[in-house]
């Protein structure tokens, strides 16, 4: 196994990998290739990889704001879930945002993905469940 920093010219692999992993996929809006590789120009590190020979089968974003560091899209191809490849690409993010002085990291996992909610719970994160979670979008796609 091996874990390494990904690039604009994984776009392909990344989608690959959320369509098999089962993650909703927004193609026009923020999972569109321009968005996505606006975001790994951004911010390189922040986009983290597991790979087998050359294969990528897992991955996770990070992102953060001046506040809390923050980790998103976490998917493992159901062929390699259960190995410790999520938990393992978790702690690599968790790495790399302390290096950066964040000190609070959060996730937010939709309803339904009971297996992301036991990793986090098994990782220390705690389930708040006095919070609801808002947004404004521009359009449904993003």
């Amino acid at each position: 196994m091996e874990y390494r920093t990904l690039g604009p010219e994984d776009y392909d692999v990344i989608i690959d990998v959320w369509n098999r992993a089962g993650l909703p996929f927004r193609p026009i809006g923020r999972d569109s290739p321009e968005e996505i590789k606006r975001q790994i120009k951004l911010d390189p590190e922040m986009f983290l990889g597991a790979f087998v020979k050359s294969q990528m089968i897992g991955m996770i974003m990070g992102s953060y704001d001046s506040r809390k560091g923050w980790l998103n899209r976490l998917a493992v191809i159901p062929e390699h879930q259960g190995k410790g490849i999520a938990r393992a690409l978790v702690q690599e993010m968790e790495k790399r945002l302390k290096e950066r002085g964040f000190r609070i990291i959060a996730t937010m996992i939709e309803d339904g993905h009971e297996g992301s909610m036991e990793l986090f719970k098994k990782a220390g994160y705690i389930v708040h469940n006095d919070i609801t979670y808002l947004t404004k979008r521009e359009s449904s796609d993003i």
